[in-house]
């Protein structure tokens, strides 16, 4: 970071980072609709249509042209009462295809999924950070600091300050971004993430989000906390627009609640719940006896006050444990968890227990979940009664299933003929007994 700190030079910081994960770099002006090397018809476009058709056709290549353009127009044409909706509509595309349908060669209407982004291969994906990329909608004219285009569609934007400026701050930033959102709605359809930033500190956040939501992101790789001399900034892009982490976050660390009074509100994982849950998922798998070559972590895997601890052997049924400080997101770590370890193919439709020991925290977790069902791809169950969760158990895969450790416990004893009932002693068969029922559980 240059010592005489600006504005443009935070910018162009910021720009030489993401340069150095692969990202090529444009200026808005190098690709405004009035220049040879265009990529707009006009500054209305906010999504970079021929990016995003090649994209498509590089993704899908067994689709017709019809299928491929069906798709383009529902990924450009945003609808939905608000922007959150449009934001929730299209992030299920981005993540589950866009399904389109098309007469086949034989005569019959066949039905695809379209890919939008590449997950498993990033380097198929198309990566372009635009600086100064000036947006006109509704007699509005806006230039964001830097937009971060995957496939020609927007998927985040960088709002900077300069931190030598005592008015200007990273909540300055914010304030920005609160603006754009208003005035050019269309930029922020397909937005994932947002940045602000002064430089020296930086904080990530939602689309909608109140400044408590947005937190700093403080790890690079995930194995510990990056010192205090590197630079905030520098720790939110390389840490999170990594490439594969960055795909990784769009697909299963974001979700969509309804706040309970019909608000719709969008969350985004923080550091520390991301990496615990990318490292939960391996363990699982080492646990289960079960690999699968293209989840390997492309980084040291760990935590942050106790770190990975050694040992487990393969095959050995035991995960380990998450430790989260109070107030920390554990409900929606293990939501994200269970999301992920669910379209896990090795797990091959697994069913998930939430086993807890209150009857009002399985209620909480419950409804937790239950706001979650898109990620979750399947609405939870709570059993209700003993009887209803043996019936629960004995599907043979898939669920997500809801339950209190006391139905766990043996049946209540038979009276004796003294009008005594026979209580089994203090050892085994005593107490719950979930690991006896669930004998192949992680």
């Amino acid at each position: 970071m240059p010592q005489q700190l600006t504005e443009s030079t935070v910018e162009q910081a910021g720009l030489d980072w993401l340069a150095g994960l692969g990202w090529r770099v444009a200026h808005g002006s190098d690709i405004a609709p009035d220049k040879s090397t265009r990529e707009r018809r006009d500054f209305s476009q906010v999504v970079l249509e021929q990016r995003l058709r090649d994209a498509l056709a590089r993704l899908n290549p067994a689709l017709p042209a019809e299928a491929l353009e069906d798709a383009f127009r529902k990924l450009t044409r945003h609808e939905g009462a608000d922007l959150l909706q449009r934001n929730r509509a299209l992030h299920r595309l981005l993540v589950d295809g866009v399904t389109v349908d098309y007469r086949s060669a034989e005569g019959d209407i066949r039905y695809a999924p379209v890919r939008v982004l590449d997950f498993d291969d990033p380097d198929n994906d198309d990566w372009l950070a635009v600086n100064q990329f000036a947006v006109v909608e509704n007699r509005h004219s806006r230039r964001p600091d830097i937009v971060l285009f995957v496939n020609g569609l927007p998927l985040a934007v960088i709002e900077l300050k300069n931190a030598a400026d005592a008015d200007a701050t990273i909540w300055t930033a914010w304030q920005q971004l609160q603006t754009y959102q208003a005035e050019i709605p269309s930029l922020f359809a397909p937005n994932a993430v947002l940045v602000v930033s002064d430089g020296l500190e930086a904080r990530v956040g939602p689309l909608g989000a109140g400044r408590e939501w947005f937190k700093p992101w403080r790890t690079i790789g995930g194995e510990t906390v990056a010192p205090e001399t590197i630079p905030q900034l520098q720790v939110v892009l390389e840490g999170l627009f990594e490439k594969r982490r960055f795909l990784d976050l769009v697909r299963d660390f974001i979700v969509f609640e309804d706040d309970g009074s019909g608000r719709l509100v969008k969350k985004v994982a923080g550091y520390h719940q991301f990496h615990a849950v990318r490292v939960a998922v391996e363990e699982t798998l080492r646990a289960a006896a079960l690999q699968r070559e293209s989840l390997a972590l492309h980084e040291p895997s760990g935590g942050y006050a106790t770190r990975k601890q050694p040992g487990g052997q393969s095959g050995d049924r035991r995960i380990g444990v998450i430790w989260h400080t109070q107030g920390s997101g554990k409900s929606l770590t293990m939501a994200f968890y269970a999301g992920r370890i669910i379209r896990e193919p090795a797990m091959e439709n697994p069913t998930i227990v939430v086993l807890t020991d209150r009857n009002d925290l399985d209620d909480q977790l419950f409804g937790t979940f239950s706001r979650c069902r898109e990620l979750l791809r399947q609405p939870p169950i709570q059993a209700a009664t003993r009887q209803h969760l043996r019936e629960l158990l004995r599907v043979e895969s898939g669920g997500v299933i809801f339950t209190t450790i006391q139905k766990f416990l043996p049946p209540e004893p038979s009276p004796r003929p003294d009008g005594h009932p026979l209580r089994p002693g203090r050892g085994a068969g005593a107490g719950p007994q979930p690991r006896r029922l669930l004998p192949t559980a992680s």
